[in-house]
């Protein structure tokens, strides 16, 4: 075989390999997406989703008491459930989530109420910059866990946030695992435990102001109804 015939099978192989690795590097989302595109349609019709939302909005408005000029930030939006509940209570609220199913019924929410201060964008912010910076507040709902790199996520955080500005996290206490059992795509945290998140996130230039089990998510596991709580904390951006 001759030598140029080597070198263009080996310049081809290369090329492959490249678009290869590229294709992977450009993927949308670091966080797999679970299938809720296809969920987004019938994501309100869940009672309970509806309710957590209540709540969890009911005790951010109670510790935090916004002043009706702040702007706040939710982080994994969703169809905005839980911004929906807290629309009254800031002056703008930017809505991020990697699910575009989840931001076409969003969208058409707003659109179909009128709502004039929400911003939503369909954004990986692990890999997107979101040139909107100096949050009040940021919030979020059951979504950290999904996130496996925690020091960029808070690192994000804490660069869009105000100084003394707040981060709330609702999501599930330490579990063992089942929550997820059935994805075969779940690549994220088992939940956390609040010694272990408060470490890191002091590592981050924030300070705990609050922790508290608001509620409860349930789940079908081997035929049997299992009770999985859910944690409240708010900390404030310290440095």
């Amino acid at each position: 075989m001759k030598k140029t015939s080597v070198k263009n099978i080996l310049s081809k192989i290369l090329f492959l390999v490249y678009f290869l690795i590229t294709l992977q590097l450009i993927k949308p989302n670091k966080y797999k997406n679970m299938g809720f595109d296809n969920e987004a349609k019938d994501w309100d019709k869940d009672i309970k989703k509806v309710e957590r939302a209540k709540i969890f909005a009911e005790e951010i408005i109670d510790f935090i008491k916004p002043a009706k000029n702040m702007k706040a930030l939710e982080f994994g939006c969703g169809t905005g459930l839980l911004s929906y509940e807290l629309k009254d209570s800031f002056s703008s609220i930017t809505l991020v989530d990697t699910s575009s199913g989840m931001i076409k019924v969003l969208q058409e929410k707003i659109k179909r109420d009128g709502i004039k201060n929400f911003k939503p964008f369909c954004s990986n912010l692990l890999e997107e910059e979101l040139k909107i910076n100096n949050f009040d507040v940021i919030y979020t709902l059951m979504t950290l866990h999904h996130i496996l790199d925690l020091d960029k996520i808070l690192q994000i955080f804490n660069s869009k946030l105000k100084t003394n500005g707040l981060l709330c996290i609702a999501d599930l206490v330490k579990e063992d695992g089942s929550f997820h059992s059935e994805s075969t795509t779940f690549d994220g945290h088992n939940g956390f435990d609040k010694e272990e998140l408060s470490a890191i996130l002091l590592n981050h230039g924030f300070e705990i102001q609050s922790y508290k089990i608001c509620a409860e998510s349930e789940r079908k596991i081997d035929g049997k109804i299992k009770k999985y709580p859910l944690f409240l904390m708010i900390i404030k951006k310290t440095s």
